[in-house]
């Protein structure tokens, strides 16, 4: 099975820039109720996922400089990524996809460039392995 198959392309991924700012980042996850958001570099490329969790701590350990009322003053780009949520390659095998997924909520996807081309969620590759688990329960039967 190719990954592309599970692809969500890039135009229906919510995803923000390095220099989306804090403000920005935190409106839009909140709109589409999203833990957690590839981030791109200016040059389309993967650039790490931000999530609830980074941009609390940051804001946390800002010591109060930084408010939701002032947070368009600061940029993405500034914020620690805690979590590393690896990509795969376009040319990847399903079981790379697999094991990603099983600590990743969802997996980034680039090309031959390294550039950002969409995600394929966890839920869809359970999908996927539930096919198999039912095929076999069907032939065990």
């Amino acid at each position: 099975m190719n990954i592309a198959f599970f692809l969500l392309p890039k135009q229906e991924v919510i995803c923000l820039t390095m220099d989306s700012t804090l403000r920005q980042t935190l409106e839009r996850m909140e709109y589409h109720r999203y833990t957690a958001v590839p981030v791109l570099d200016k040059n389309g490329q993967y650039a790490g996922t931000v999530t609830e969790g980074d941009l609390l701590w940051y804001m946390k350990n800002s010591n109060g400089k930084i408010t939701f009322e002032n947070a368009s003053k600061f940029l993405l780009k500034d914020v620690p990524l805690r979590m590393n949520n690896k990509p795969v390659s376009i040319e990847s095998n399903m079981e790379d996809l697999i094991n990603l997924a099983k600590v990743q909520n969802f997996v980034p996807v680039v090309d031959d460039m390294n550039r950002f081309i969409g995600i394929v969620r966890r839920s869809q590759i359970i999908e996927y392995c539930e096919k198999f688990v039912s095929r076999e329960e069907t032939i065990s039967s």
